[in-house]
Formats: structure tokens, C-alpha cells, sequence
């Protein structure tokens, strides 16, 4: 199976995965997430961590998504996923947002986690730029 990990400081991961749930289905198992909370120790974020992946095997691929690279969510995520030996199965991508899960989500299960990853990215560039608003003198009135 190829899982689909969010996490963040605060609430962001968890806020993501619901908004994904609506879209993509709630009832999904392959989409979890958690987050490092404001006052939360990194001990019980790795907890938190390592209960959430668990029953996640070798045979597994994860997609992990952070929000910022570098940061201890992220890091520990990794540290655990190493200790687990599921390290060479995952694809850490930062700058996590809808867009990026979303092409997750709906992404070919068959298709080699090293393509989705690519087609993530790509699609994270093409869909961060500016929305023009455009009005004509007939809306003023």
C-alpha cells in the first residue's frame, strides 16, 4: 500500500487531512497525519509518529509531506521511518499544501512512487501563481 503522512507544527496537517478527506474520501486509510502541537514535547511527537506508521511494513511506500523542511516534525517523522527501515520506501516533500495531496491522493496506485513524487512537484509549481482578478467597467455598477 503507499500512504499518504502529513504532518506539521499546530494544526496544519491535521486541517489539510480533512480538507483532503472531502475531496478525496474520509474514510481513506492510506491518508493519516499528526502534528507537533505549540507546548508539545518532540517525545510524545514521536510517539504520536510512530504509533501513526505502526502497522506500516517494508513492503509499503510513503509519501510523507511536511511543511517546512528542516523542521522537527519532519525530522523525527524521518528518524522514525529510519529506525523502522522504511526509509528506501518514502518520498519527503516539504512545502506541503492541497494541491500537492491532492495529486497524491487521486494518483495511479501502480504507478512508481518515484513518478508521483515527480508529478507532485511539478504540479506544486504549476499551481502556485498569482490569481489576476479582472474587472470590467460593467461590474462597477
Amino acid at each position: 500500500m503507499r500512504y499518504l503522512i502529513l504532518v506539521s507544527h499546530g494544526t496544519f496537517a491535521p486541517g489539510l487531512h480533512n480538507a483532503v478527506g472531502m475531496m478525496a474520501g474520509a474514510d481513506r486509510q492510506d491518508i493519516r497525519s499528526t502534528s507537533l502541537l505549540d507546548g508539545m514535547a518532540v517525545d510524545t511527537y514521536r510517539k504520536a509518529f510512530t504509533d501513526l506508521v505502526a502497522d506500516v511494513t517494508a513492503e509499503d511506500e510513503i509519501l510523507l509531506f511536511a511543511d517546512i523542511i528542516g523542521g522537527s516534525p519532519l525530522t523525527t517523522a524521518l528518524d522514525v521511518l529510519t529506525e523502522k527501515g522504511l526509509l528506501p520506501h518514502t518520498k519527503a516533500i516539504g512545502g506541503m499544501n492541497l494541491p500537492l495531496v491532492l495529486t497524491a491522493a487521486f494518483a495511479d496506485a501502480d504507478t512508481p512512487l518515484e513518478q508521483v513524487a515527480a508529478e507532485i512537484m511539478e504540479d506544486g509549481r504549476t499551481q502556485l501563481r498569482p490569481f489576476d482578478l479582472e474587472t470590467s467597467e460593467e461590474d462597477d455598477i
